[in-house]
């Protein structure tokens, strides 16, 4: 491994960043806000299943959606909940990449809460034409969804992809995917982001190959990764979560060319309070959902 598990990547992100906080006690310390304001998505992941409801844990969901100018009331709400708020995401439930909603509430928030980590997800395929637009915004953390650097195997996760206007499907459609990932976290790097990587570990399809990955990604800049274990749904519902000897092996593999974040919680896209410790969701969405604070991810 590059680093002791013990040490900090980023020490100015540690105990700041839930995401990027490397130690337990790093990620328990701070907590974070996501924003639902993303409705549309660009490619279509075959784990994916996007959905507005209040009881599920998992990526994708969240109780409703909400206009850009409503994410400043929301912070400050959440600011009044959570005095150790440090970090307001936007992770969907589309990709924030694909429509203007997430820049123009970034915007906005930054101008009136410049103290908080602004951090962007994104699936990076509008990544390199509109990086100007996220440091402008004032995102200074950025975390890239890459399941593969092989087309091949990319094309089994994610088969379709919307692209200028046009449908792309199989290998050009996962070759333009990763070709705008990699040449996106070049130059988000470039320009100062603190750039994550997730990879969905997938049984039968890119679990000997997240290694790969985190060595083509660091290549390209990225600094730390994510490996999360698959939730068994939409068109790979057939395949089993991964175990935790694939998970070992898997992050054994990555940790060969990036520090490994190991203290995921399956975040819904309006989740509140420190990941796998607290939620007030339910508090500042005002939908009565009854907080879960030990979803794993992982």
């Amino acid at each position: 491994m590059r680093t002791a598990a013990s040490t900090p990547a980023f020490p100015e992100l540690e105990g700041r960043h839930p995401c990027f906080s490397i130690t337990a006690a790093g990620h328990a310390a701070s907590a974070r806000l996501h924003l639902p304001v993303s409705p549309r998505c660009n490619i279509a992941c075959a784990f994916c299943r996007r959905d507005f409801n209040d009881v599920e844990h998992r990526p994708g969901v969240a109780s409703r959606l909400i206009a850009p100018d409503e994410a400043e009331t929301i912070v400050a709400r959440a600011l009044t909940l959570l005095p150790n708020l440090a970090v307001v995401g936007i992770a969907g439930p589309g990709d924030p990449l694909a429509s203007d909603h997430a820049l123009d509430a970034f915007r906005r928030i930054h101008a009136r809460f410049p103290d908080l980590v602004l951090c962007l997800s994104t699936n990076g395929l509008r990544l390199p034409d509109r990086i100007d637009e996220i440091v402008a915004a004032g995102v200074a953390t950025l975390t890239v969804t890459v399941n593969a650097v092989d087309p091949e195997i990319q094309a089994r996760i994610a088969p379709k992809i919307g692209w200028q206007g046009r449908g792309l499907s199989g290998r050009a459609a996962a070759e333009r995917l990763i070709a705008n990932q990699l040449a996106g976290i070049a130059a988000a790097a470039a320009r100062g982001l603190t750039v994550k990587i997730n990879t969905v570990l997938i049984p039968e399809i890119n679990e000997a190959h997240v290694g790969e990955v985190a060595r083509v990604t660091a290549a390209a800049g990225a600094r730390v990764i994510n490996v999360i274990p698959l939730i068994p749904q939409g068109d790979l519902a057939h395949l089993p979560a991964p175990g935790i000897v694939a998970r070992a092996r898997a992050r054994a593999a990555a940790a060969e060319h990036l520090r490994v974040f190991s203290h995921c919680a399956r975040c819904r896209a309006d989740a509140c309070g420190i990941p796998g410790v607290s939620d007030v969701s339910a508090e500042l969405w005002g939908d009565g959902r009854v907080a879960e604070p030990t979803f794993s991810h992982g």
